[in-house]
């Protein structure tokens, strides 16, 4: 039997009900919200669902679990000179002060920009995060190594120059505001432009561009990435789309009172002598306020599966190893988007246990969202007065019942599959006797062919 030819994109749908959480919040420590149809809901950011899903595989990768257990992933950090000084200093034996220096005088010659040198805390962390292969420290690490005599002779020439160039602006800062000797203040510019930074050997530079480079890290390939700073290193379109996450009801929020013991007080209130000594550790050791949000969300998301073989092809990979590469990479992204979440208060709320109430999976020529399908609000009041019932049960009739409508009226819809966690949901979708275009399967594995 021939198999049927694969569809572009692959579009995922999901309903999940999380109660007393705050997975994302704003500058404020607010829950984020959006209006749609008219009313407030809870929101959870695309970001912060990326970022749960890019980790979580990155972790099963990295601990030999999963569809891409082995496979180059990458790191997304400001913290590229410190890796590399580190590598420099444990793998080479370079001295830790001068391996710093070397490290970060070398990433910006290359083009990227790093903060203030006055300021330890972001001395040597460029100004943007960079997401680039884990191993890319260690790469630009072994080419220091490798050429150490020219590169610190270079960084020392560099390094002299920026002193010089920072003395030079000095002169001109202080001449300005010395309206007595314009004489100074005319030759303080001149001075400063002729201080030139000296440009980075090639090869050194080639090297660094190298190892910031995609190449074969899985999920740069998946979700892409976008460096500015330097114009010759290549930028990737993501081959996911991932939208916000939002309740599909009118949202509800709690502001929750705390108060937290303190051991110390307790445990002398508890052996005080007499009632004096006790009212003195009275109280709580501190109190306070925390914001929590209770819903069903409904989230979205899209693989482009020819944009990741473009992706996974101009990294280096042939066809057949990209084609390997990509089948293993939707198996895991379609995993990491049913199990990771957010890990924001997880450990007080627990929220990283949730699973969803259903995943909806099929194939298309374009992507679909079905966010529309949650435009009015769900009404969780009684059937028997007009309501919809629980939010869960009703957000699944209403999702489903839009995938069956949408897809009799668009014939690129094909090999649907949904997958339910709650007993509840398994009942109904008997219930509601699915098409056989929709089958039913038990694993998140199952959910892409």
């Amino acid at each position: 039997m021939t198999e049927s030819p694969r569809s572009q994109f692959l579009s995922l749908h999901l309903i999940e009900t999380l109660a007393a959480v705050l997975p994302v919040r704003d500058e404020n420590g607010q829950p984020k919200s959006l209006v749609f149809g008219g009313v407030e809901r809870h929101m959870i950011t695309s970001q912060a669902r990326r970022r749960a899903e890019r980790v979580h595989a990155r972790n099963r990768a990295n601990a030999g679990r999963g569809a891409l257990k082995g496979r180059s992933m990458g790191v997304r950090t400001r913290e590229w000179a410190l890796l590399t000084g580190r590598e420099l200093e444990s793998a080479h034996g370079w001295d830790r002060d001068r391996a710093l220096v070397t490290a970060r005088a070398v990433m910006e010659g290359s083009g990227l920009k790093f903060g203030d040198p006055k300021k330890k805390t972001v001395a040597h962390l460029t100004k943007v995060l960079i997401f680039a292969p884990a191993d890319a420290g260690t790469r630009i690490a072994h080419h220091i190594a490798g050429r150490a005599a020219e590169v610190e002779e270079w960084c020392d020439t560099y390094l002299a120059a920026q002193t010089r160039a920072e003395e030079a602006k000095k002169a001109r800062r202080e001449a300005r505001k010395k309206t007595a000797a314009p004489q100074e203040a005319a030759e303080a510019p001149a001075e400063a432009a002729t201080v030139a930074l000296p440009p980075l050997p090639k090869a050194t530079r080639d090297a660094v561009l190298l190892a910031l480079a995609p190449r074969d890290a899985v999920d740069i390939a998946l979700y892409g990435r976008f460096l500015a700073e330097i114009p010759d290193s290549p930028n990737v379109d993501g081959a996911v789309q991932t939208g916000h996450a939002f309740t599909v009801h009118e949202s509800e929020q709690i502001e929750d009172f705390y108060a937290a013991a303190d051991d110390a007080k307790l445990d002398r209130k508890r052996n005080a002598l007499d009632f004096l000594d006790a009212a003195d550790d009275a109280g709580a050791g501190m109190t306070g306020y925390q914001s929590l949000i209770s819903g069903t969300f409904y989230r979205h998301a899209v693989l482009d599966r020819t944009q990741l073989r473009v992706n996974l092809r101009v990294a280096g990979m042939d066809e057949a190893e990209a084609e390997q590469a990509a089948s293993e990479a939707e198996k895991e992204f379609v995993n990491s988007f049913v199990e990771a979440f957010p890990e924001a208060k997880k450990n007080s709320t627990a929220s990283t246990g949730s699973l969803p109430a259903l995943v909806l999976a099929f194939e298309g020529e374009r992507p679909y969202n079905y966010a529309s399908a949650f435009q009015q609000p769900v009404d969780e009041g009684p059937l028997s007065t007009g309501g919809e019932g629980p939010a869960g049960p009703a957000a699944v009739r209403r999702l489903l019942r839009h995938h069956i409508f949408v897809s009799r009226r668009r014939d690129d819809l094909r090999t649907a599959r949904v997958l339910t966690y709650d007993p509840q949901i398994d009942l109904l979708l008997d219930e509601l006797g699915l098409p056989e275009s929709l089958s039913v399967v038990e694993r998140a594995e199952d959910l892409t062919p």
